[in-house]
């Protein structure tokens, strides 16, 4: 019987390179009997088939059918260690919990001299490093040793201990308000995206204040810093102060650029300040910084000055396209910006097992509107319509209500009249459900819906009108995040002056900051 492609111990095997799958041999045939045992017979079948699959276990190896749990959680196992001894996957913290361990055997044996030695040792390693959890570990395991084994001065050992576990403690406290914070906020983005209202403001600045620890700047250590930078930027971005987010991104980078250790041992919150910070310089268009930003990202990745491993490839692979996409946005560049997507489509499905549905159509939306930028309208109806069938997406609730309002305007575009009325029923009581019905989206659904009691020769008039209607919320605190996910404007104007969007946008673009 076939199994769901997402049987665990399936796709662990699945994800291994060929160095890893060489040592798992060397790992596991290090005693003799191992090389035909069960687990290796399952490994061996996996490693060649293409999908799971419980009977061909059965025929293919001495498996029984009662033994195929058991073996399939042995193999697991196996592999899992396997992988810890792999260089490739050794970081600082796994040489302070290694050397944690060898500290508890020594301790175990009685040897509380030379278990004190080799904690102190991690202990400083722990505390310049910034992992400070690991460190009040091994200052409550010192106190363990101590308490039997006097080594100085008990009395100032004990002291200096206490002291030193109850600052550890405080900043662990703080590090932990300050990231669920952050997780917090990013969530709160993810699901309803940038404040819609003054109500929402008070709601999220309230929530933002309540929950912000109190904290001297001076005291704080790396990891507190970015936690704090992280916070605050989400806070920026859903009040859509992109200046601001911009400004707390840079701080984030910026950290990693003083503190360069970092960026080998925490590559993932390195990427992910560069992408925020390529992300707010999108959403003020400063097309100088953003090039500079976006080809020291590329180079990152091509010359690996990051740790690279499947789970920092796929986040290379994530933000670099995005952005990427960003940028032919940013320059006005649809139509040559149509072989990128061409590519990208080809290179989603080898990293679609890693990436969330959430990012998957993120994709979509941004390669809908490359067509739609590129006058390709059924092109950009077809991933638009991947994101409205999507039952599924429970986030991003402006993504979904845009895709449909984009979808209205493609469609018009299309010439696809016969289904609109229907679609202008559907997106108008989508938004209503959503509670995100403003007067940027009622007035283009009212002005679609319109179009047909329009004259010929009247329908210039009708953009210009529409046009003059709209500019005034261009730069309203609510009303314009309408604009950052369509640019109906440009839309307008190409209706208005009988040129292609494309041509709009580029030349807005040429007037950007240089």
């Amino acid at each position: 019987m076939a199994i769901d492609q997402k049987d665990a111990l399936f796709m662990l095997v699945k994800s291994l390179s060929k160095s890893e799958k060489r040592q798992f041999k060397l790992y596991a045939g290090r005693l003799g009997g191992n090389a035909d045992a069960n687990f290796m017979a399952l490994f061996n079948l996996l490693d060649k088939v293409t999908e799971y699959d419980d009977e061909l276990i059965l025929i293919k190896t001495n498996i029984k059918k009662q033994q195929i749990s058991n073996t399939k959680a042995h193999l697991y196992k196996q592999i899992l260690v396997s992988l810890r001894f792999n260089p490739v996957h050794q970081n600082v913290r796994a040489h302070i919990r290694e050397q944690f361990d060898f500290a508890s055997i020594l301790y175990n044996k009685g040897l509380y001299k030379q278990s004190l030695k080799i904690l102190d040792k991690a202990k400083e390693l722990s505390l310049n490093t910034g992992e400070n959890n690991l460190a009040y570990e091994i200052v409550e395991f010192e106190k363990v040793i101590e308490s039997q084994y006097i080594t100085r001065s008990m009395s100032n050992r004990a002291d200096e201990l206490a002291i030193q576990a109850k600052e550890l403690s405080l900043k662990n406290v703080r590090i932990s308000k300050l990231s669920n914070l952050s997780l917090q906020l990013y969530s709160l983005f993810l699901k309803e995206g940038y404040v819609k209202d003054d109500e929402g403001l008070k709601r999220v600045t309230a929530y933002f204040e309540k929950k912000l620890p109190k904290y001297k700047f001076s005291e704080l250590g790396f990891r507190e810093k970015l936690f704090l930078y992280q916070a605050y930027l989400w806070h920026s971005f859903i009040l859509q102060d992109f200046v601001l987010s911009y400004r707390y991104s840079q701080k984030w980078v910026d950290l990693f650029e003083e503190n360069p250790d970092m960026k080998i041992q925490n590559p993932v919150f390195y990427l992910k300040g560069v992408n925020y910070l390529l992300e707010s310089l999108y959403l003020i268009k400063h097309k100088t910084k953003y090039n500079k930003v976006l080809k020291n990202l590329t180079s990152d990745i091509k010359n690996e000055n990051i740790t690279l491993n499947e789970n920092t490839k796929t986040l290379a692979f994530l933000y670099f396209n995005q952005n990427k996409l960003n940028y032919y946005f940013l320059e006005g560049k649809f139509t040559e910006g149509l072989g990128f997507v061409s590519t990208l489509l080809k290179e989603i499905p080898k990293y679609e097992s890693n990436i969330d549905a959430h990012h998957i159509m993120v994709f979509y939306y941004k390669i809908a509107c490359m067509y739609f930028g590129a006058g390709k309208n059924e092109e950009c109806i077809f991933y638009l319509e991947k994101i409205i069938d999507n039952k599924d997406l429970k986030m991003r609730e402006d993504l979904l209500c845009f895709s449909r309002v984009l979808n209205l305007v493609a469609h018009y575009d299309a010439g696809l009249d016969d289904n609109i009325e229907k679609l202008i029923v559907s997106t108008y009581q989508f938004l209503i459900k959503m509670n995100d019905l403003h007067q940027v989206q009622r007035k283009m659904i009212q002005f679609l819906k319109n179009l047909k009691n329009i004259y010929p020769q009247e329908l210039h008039k009708a953009f210009v009108n529409l046009h003059s209607e709209l500019l005034k919320f261009e730069d309203h605190p609510y009303e314009k995040r309408a604009f950052l996910y369509l640019d109906i404007l440009s839309w307008l104007e190409s209706k208005i002056k009988h040129v292609s969007i494309e041509e709009i946008i580029r030349q807005k673009a040429a007037k950007l900051v240089k």
